[in-house]
């Protein structure tokens, strides 16, 4: 497989996206964009065990000295309590300002290490080697880092660009199919909110990437962040059209926060907010209900739920008015035009949202 380096250009902050097989240790890419011969490698108890022996000789070998800290796996672990036992780890070893941290793992420890480094001594580097595909293709890229409070996703975090991030598409092999199926709906929501070539390429190719087909999976990790790179590079911190990248996601982390971080993945919880969105777009007459059915069935092919958990509209409308795109008290939804085309709006009908919310199923 041919290494692909695409670049999210944001002037004196712009970093290199590394998409290629078997690229997680290759030291000499990772110390070209060091400060100092030390780094600080923050992974979890899932990871480590796979890639972490690995990455520490390949860095030790070019001279570099490694603490690495080994966290709890989990979305119910991206705490303040998590985020200051990393702190305390580097504290008692004495890391500077010029220590790079280097997350490896999924978009939790993406995001954790990230707000760690955006305020370790009021900031340090860091590089993002994701290891799910959902990290690679959504949350390693655009410097969004943050830890959960429990009343909402996220709501705890800074903007902190990272200095490089490395897509190994060989480590999506080790990942369980509930793993790579949540990092699908990232994929398939570039493909809904910009580029209708792309999610017609999904339907064509969606079981060669449940396969876990190698080449399947770099074209798709590449796309993906060709969209989101050109995204961030317009709108770094989500005054305007970055926002549309959250297709799903109000409605998704409602779902997260209301049954407890964890009990669904964040790309299922996803993928039944991206249906929520579309049903809504659909009910004012923006797209088709065939529209509708496409992205449905997309779904359902990658094997995540098309079906949103029944708690009742009033508590997704309680829940949703903690959303970060809330603005001076209104809600503002991500919703499409089309396959392809979608919008940020305030102006939809609380009417039929209402009704799209009190239309969901009972569970059985």
């Amino acid at each position: 497989m041919q290494t692909q380096t695409l670049k999210v250009s944001l002037d004196a902050r712009s970093y290199p996206i590394v998409i290629g097989s078997g690229i997680i240790d290759d030291s000499k890419l990772i110390a070209a964009h060091l400060t100092s011969a030390r780094v600080v490698v923050v992974t979890n108890d899932t990871v480590a065990p796979l890639f972490l022996e690995r990455l520490e000789s390949s860095l030790r070998e070019v001279g570099v000295d490694v603490l690495a800290i080994k966290l709890p796996d989990g979305e119910q672990h991206k705490t303040w309590l998590t985020l200051n036992s990393v702190f305390d780890a580097m504290l008692a070893a004495r890391c500077d300002r010029t220590t790079t941290m280097i997350a490896l793992g999924g978009g939790v420890i993406g995001d954790l290490t990230g707000f760690a480094a955006a305020t370790y001594q009021r900031g340090i580097g860091y590089i993002q080697i994701p290891t799910t595909l959902l990290a690679q293709v959504d949350s390693s890229v655009g410097g969004k880092t943050a830890i959960n409070h429990p009343l909402g996703k996220n709501m705890i975090g800074a903007f902190h660009q990272p200095r490089l991030v490395i897509a190994d598409i060989a480590t999506l092999a080790t990942l369980p199919e509930r793993e790579l199926a949540a990092g699908l709906a990232e994929v398939i929501k570039y493909g809904a909110i910009m580029d209708a070539g792309f999610f017609a390429w999904l339907e064509d190719s969606m079981d060669r990437l449940v396969a876990c087909e190698p080449e399947a999976l770099a074209y798709a990790v590449e796309v993906s962040c060709r969209c989101k790179a050109q995204i961030v590079a317009a709108d770094e911190r989500e005054a305007g059209a970055r926002a549309l990248l959250n297709f799903g996601h109000t409605f998704g982390h409602a779902i997260e926060t209301e049954l407890g971080y964890g009990e669904w993945l964040h790309g299922e919880a996803v993928a039944a907010g991206m249906l929520l969105a579309a049903s809504l777009s659909a009910r004012q007459g923006e797209i088709s209900d065939q529209d509708v059915s496409r992205l449905a069935a997309l779904l359902n092919r990658a094997g995540l739920p098309t079906k949103a958990p029944a708690f009742g509209a009033k508590r997704y409308l309680e829940l949703m008015g903690h959303d970060k795109k809330v603005h001076q008290g209104k809600l503002r939804l991500v919703l499409l035009k089309a396959i392809g085309q979608a919008y940020l709006s305030a102006e939809f009908s609380e009417e039929e949202l209402t009704r799209v919310l009190q239309d969901i199923p009972a569970d059985d």
